[in-house]
Formats: C-alpha cells, sequence, structure tokens
C-alpha cells in the first residue's frame, strides 16, 4: 500500500470525509482491520482564502507546493489535494514534488463516463464554475459538455459554501436554494450535477434531487485508494 499524502483544510469540513472515505475504501478493499496509510497537512483556510479573494494564486502555488514537498519529505508518494478550486495551482504542486497528484478532476471525469453520461452541471465556487483550469479539463479530457448556473445562481452558490459550509452551517434553506438550481441545470440540459467543491455533498444528497450526483470528495478518496493500492477502481 503507497503512503497518501493530503493537504487539507480547504476547509476542514470537507477534510474529515477525506479522511473517513479514505479509511472505508482501504476497508472495503483489505477487509480485517486494514486502514491506510497516509500523512495529513492541513493548511489555515483562512490564509488560503485570502489568497483567493486577492488573485494571489501564485503565491497560493507555492504555499501548497511547499506543502507537497514536506508530505514528500514525510514519506507520501502519492498528493491529494483535498479542494475543488486549489486545483488552480495543480500544475505549481506538481512542478515541486516528484510524486504524483492524484487530480480530482479526472477522478470525476472517469467516474461521469463510465456511467455512460455526458452533459453536466457543475457546482462549485465562482473560481471552480467561471474559470478555464477546471471544466476545460473535463471537457478536453473527458469529452464532458459542462454547463454551469446562471451569474445570480453562481454567487448564490458561491457565497453558501463560504459563509455557510466551510463553518460548519449546513442549513434547510440553503438545501432547498441548491436544489432549486440544480433544477434549472437539469431543465437546461444536464444529464447529472457535479458536485465541483468537496463540502456540498454534506448539503445535497442523492435523494434530494431527480439527476445522479457525482460527489468530488468521494469519488477523489476512493481513486486514490485504488491507486495506493494499484487495483482497478470500485463499481
Amino acid at each position: 500500500m503507497k503512503t497518501l499524502g493530503l493537504i487539507g483544510g480547504m476547509s476542514w469540513e470537507s477534510t474529515l470525509p477525506y479522511y473517513r472515505f479514505i479509511n472505508e475504501a482501504v476497508g472495503r478493499r483489505l477487509g480485517g482491520l486494514h486502514s491506510a496509510k497516509l500523512v495529513l497537512y492541513s493548511v489555515d483556510f483562512a490564509e488560503i482564502e485570502r489568497m483567493q479573494r486577492d488573485d494571489a494564486w501564485d503565491e497560493a502555488g507555492a504555499h501548497l507546493a511547499d506543502a507537497a514537498r514536506t508530505l514528500e519529505s514525510a514519506g507520501a508518494s502519492l498528493i491529494v489535494l483535498c479542494t475543488n478550486t486549489m486545483h488552480k495551482v495543480a500544475e505549481a504542486i506538481e512542478a515541486s514534488v516528484a510524486i504524483p497528484l492524484l487530480h480530482i478532476a479526472d477522478a470525476t471525469g472517469v467516474a461521469v463516463r463510465q456511467a455512460g453520461l455526458r452533459r453536466v452541471g457543475l457546482l462549485g465556487t465562482r473560481f471552480t464554475m467561471e474559470q478555464a483550469f477546471y471544466r476545460d479539463r473535463l471537457q478536453a479530457r473527458h469529452g464532458l459538455d459542462v454547463i454551469v448556473p446562471d451569474e445570480a445562481d453562481r454567487d448564490t452558490v458561491h457565497r453558501v459554501i463560504y459563509e455557510e459550509l466551510c463553518r460548519g452551517r449546513f442549513l434547510d434553506a440553503a438545501r432547498t436554494e441548491f436544489c432549486a438550481i440544480i433544477q434549472k441545470l437539469v431543465d437546461g440540459g444536464a444529464e447529472a450535477i457535479i458536485l465541483g467543491c468537496t463540502e456540498i455533498g454534506l448539503l445535497v444528497r442523492a435523494d434530494d434531487v431527480t439527476v445522479p450526483l457525482f460527489d468530488t470528495a468521494r469519488l477523489h478518496a476512493e481513486h486514490a485508494v485504488a491507486v495506493a493500492l494499484d487495483v482497478r477502481p470500485e463499481g
């Protein structure tokens, strides 16, 4: 079993499920008392959020590259960046270490295509929904047709993520808003929804909506286990 190196804390609310998803997947694969070999570098999200807000992506990339080097020095064989948005600086991380970064969009794109789907709605932070680093990877590498909410709904999703979900507040009102936004995407032709922020899966569940949900945190964690154990992905 390879040792996973997790860069977490963005936010810690979703890093907790990552740990559980990874260990549950190892348990299913190996049985008994087996659990994952991993090391975790948890950042102070307030610092990262300030860099996002200030458009200081080079600074953010250097910060997370330093975290990756620390994990590599601690014995990690693979890097798992436990966030969607910060994959904007994936190249800076990859350039800083000799070990692979397992990209969250790839784990998600593979799962969507294996399900026989192509046109998907994407929810996430404004950075993830609006910038090219994430949508283009899903389109170019996995052949997905990605649609996002309109501007007002993007504002709602972004606000709820930072003001509520990252602070551990999972409110019925927000769930209702998200389900309405998802239904608009479905009405616009989305066959499924990618929960492209690792906290959204803590708010919206499969039985809340009428189309499949792809929880990026769970998919990323389970892909990491498959790579660490050198086995085929489940499903």
